[in-house]
């Protein structure tokens, strides 16, 4: 072998060694997605949307919650009571984004809205960690600095969600042209609890809401 062939080796390998250090590390540090106040002006110039993250850190919790409630007491000092979600995408590394629960009693949501261009976009394409869940329900949660292990399953029912959220999960507004037109949708997942003792990995839950 050439001596340039041996330094271009050796160049690969140092180059792939340092990959995978980087992303070893990153994986036992934890990388919490970017917050901005969806409340503020900068989050509407950023279109909607912050930095996501990758793997989410913190002691995983092993004990079933039979009230969620709680969620609305959190008050992070930065993030108040926003919770983070670690989704899997298909390259292997985590996106992790910074949402709101929605608790009723036993039962949790996440959910989000797509407006805009987003609404050209077929479900559930217009946002990642929506195409995500839809492949792979697996999901953490990050609440209070816990890690929840989770799986997702979307509440396919609009009448459902309303009746959740309280009002219709689609806007509607008379267009330039006089016509009514959709102007933003809400889509929700009810997650449960996986790799508890009393629910094994949370998919028989999951079956109950989508059988409904």
């Amino acid at each position: 072998m050439k001596r340039s062939q041996k330094i271009a080796v050796q160049a690969s390998a140092a180059l792939a060694l340092t990959l995978f250090l980087s992303i070893l590390f990153l994986r036992m540090t934890g990388v919490d997605p970017q917050y901005i106040d969806p409340a503020s002006p900068e989050f509407a110039a950023s279109g909607r949307t912050a930095w996501p993250g990758l793997w989410l850190s913190g002691e995983v919790v092993s004990e079933p919650v039979a009230d969620w409630d709680w969620v609305y007491e959190v008050n992070d000092p930065v993030r108040g009571n926003s919770i983070m979600l670690e989704t899997r995408s298909w390259y292997g590394i985590p996106h992790s984004v910074t949402i709101n629960p929605t608790a009723r009693g036993d039962k949790l949501y996440i959910g989000g809205s797509e407006q805009d261009s987003r609404l050209e976009r077929e479900f559930p394409s217009s946002k990642r960690w929506w195409a995500n869940i839809e492949r792979d329900p697996r999901v953490r949660l990050k609440i209070d600095g816990k890690i929840y292990e989770m799986t997702a399953t979307l509440v396919a029912d609009r009448a459902e969600v309303a009746q959740l959220i309280g009002r219709d999960p689609v806007t509607r507004a008379i267009g330039p042209d006089g016509e009514e037109q959709i102007t933003g949708v809400r889509h929700y997942w009810q997650v449960f609890q996986r790799n508890i003792p009393e629910y094994g990995d949370g998919s028989m839950n999951a079956q109950r809401i989508t059988s409904r």
